[in-house]
């Protein structure tokens, strides 16, 4: 996985540390949500069983590989 400075950077906030990679990984590969934005960047969410099932946003840069954001999205509803 590729990651931005951004992601980097918020990986260090005690809410996105608990984040594991695997999760990351499983959001883009299966996720059960896919929205692009206006900007080109992609959001995929999936369910995290090991929270709960509380569901992880991810969002990707243009090219679909480069992990820009991730966080457990409290309004998600399917």
């Amino acid at each position: 996985m590729k990651f931005t400075k951004y992601f980097e950077a918020m990986r260090s906030r005690p809410d996105r540390a608990i984040i594991k990679l695997e999760w990351i990984q499983r959001a883009i590969e299966h996720p059960i949500k896919e929205v692009i934005q206006q900007d080109g960047r992609i959001r995929r969410w999936a369910s995290i069983e090991e929270m709960e099932g509380r569901y992880l946003r991810v969002i990707l840069l243009t090219d679909a590989e480069t992990v820009h954001n991730a966080f457990f999205d409290r309004s998600f509803e399917i």
